[in-house]
């Protein structure tokens, strides 16, 4: 597993990224992977709260922030401060696209609202992600990713029947609000590009969780349906479960579309079971007698050892695989084939193992440069190279606290 060359569809566009934990950090991580120039503002000292955050080792390093942190430049620069807040404006004039996920109007506090940043450059484009937007009665409320995945409807449907609702084991409601960020942020380059006009890029956690939620909200709107917690199912969707092995192994099959369904009964040695008449024939009538089929075809596949059922389901065209942990993945063909995994070189760990960047592009391939940097790593590059800010400039701003 190597890291991939340099280059990527975003290069030559500078992203200038103010947020911190996930949702908007995440939001530039993805534009750097497809090369952007990401330059991340981090509170001086402190930074952001993601370098405390994942598995630490034993030496106080933590496992996250090289992964949401790789392909940036850090600099620290305090926007409460007028000197800082005139610095940064400095960075928007160079910029194409900045990011931000705080509080709505904490930008506004600081002096620093789109208003401004269109002053000095009009081309601009400000991506804001929040709880629950930027408009209406609820904008100035704090809102985190979890607070999002439960109002967009996520956690209702998540879970045990019998058991209170439960969550994913990732910041899927930051991620997902972060990914329509990336894209609400591509839309309005394309939309510059063509017209010269920059624009501001609203991006709620709890909307964007709403935009995975399929047809929930019209089920409900029509027929007064609604979803409830399934656990390992879809309801009406069968069979599409996880089924028990001989040897005391789980394997997922998804045979719901009724060409596949057909392909396992044939399988099973049982193609009575989907031709017409049966009760299971149909996604109707497979999902009226959903657990009962399950239960048909797991006394089925507990005949055989995992690798021999995936052996019959893959030749007989039937998706079906292991539910996969991490180890699971680092030693998979298929996934050091596609190089899903890359191993990056880093200064402190010497080299860390993390998913590669997607999608994957024939032409502008994206690339993993450097892993997430030191706190105030680039300053000297960017304050000095970059704005052209004097060595003693520089050394009295991080003496006052400004940098």
């Amino acid at each position: 597993m190597t890291a991939m060359h340099e280059g990527g569809a975003l290069a030559g566009l500078r992203v200038i990224e103010a947020g911190q934990l996930l949702a908007g950090p995440f939001a530039a991580t993805l534009m750097g992977d497809q090369g952007a120039d990401v330059i991340k503002v981090e509170p001086p000292k402190v930074g952001d709260p993601m370098r405390q955050w994942g598995r630490e080792k034993s030496d106080g390093s933590y496992l996250w922030w090289p992964v949401v942190g790789r392909n940036k430049r850090s600099v620290t620069l305090n926007l409460r401060e007028v000197e800082g807040q005139e610095l940064f404006l400095e960075l928007v004039r160079g910029a194409d696209i900045v990011i931000e996920n705080f509080r709505p109007g904490t930008m506004e506090k600081w002096n620093l609202s789109y208003e401004r940043l269109r002053v000095v450059n009009p081309r601009i484009i400000l991506v804001r992600v929040s709880g629950y937007g930027q408009t209406g009665p609820y904008s100035s409320r704090a809102g985190y990713g979890s607070i999002g995945e439960a109002m967009g409807g996520l956690r209702y449907i998540t879970g045990e029947p019998d058991r209170q609702p439960s969550r994913t084991g990732i910041s899927i409601g930051d991620s997902l609000a972060a990914m329509h960020a990336c894209i609400g942020a591509l839309a309005a380059v394309r939309h510059r590009d063509v017209t010269g006009e920059g624009q501001v890029v609203d991006s709620a956690i709890y909307e964007a969780v709403l935009a995975m939620m399929e047809s929930t909200v019209t089920e409900w709107d029509v027929q007064g349906y609604q979803r409830e917690r399934t656990g390992a199912v879809l309801p009406n969707v069968a069979p599409s479960n996880v089924y028990p092995t001989a040897d005391g192994q789980l394997i997922l099959i998804a045979a719901n579309q009724d060409s596949v369904f057909a392909r396992l009964a044939e399988l099973m040695g049982e193609p009575e079971l989907a031709a017409a008449g049966s009760r299971y024939a149909g996604h109707a009538g497979r999902g009226e007698h959903q657990a009962e089929l399950d239960d048909y075809i797991g006394v089925w596949t507990a005949k055989y050892d995992a690798d021999a059922l995936l052996a019959l389901l893959h030749e007989g065209g039937v998706p079906a695989g292991r539910i996969y942990k991490a180890a699971d993945m680092l030693t998979d063909p298929h996934f050091e084939a596609r190089e899903a995994i890359v191993r990056v070189p880093d200064p402190t760990f010497g080299s860390l193992a993390m998913q590669n960047v997607v999608p994957k592009m024939s032409g502008t391939p994206g690339s993993i440069r450097w892993t997430g940097p030191a706190l105030g790593e680039h300053n000297d590059e960017v304050y000095g190279d970059l704005l052209g800010v004097d060595p003693e400039r520089r050394a009295d701003l991080v003496e006052r606290g400004v940098i």
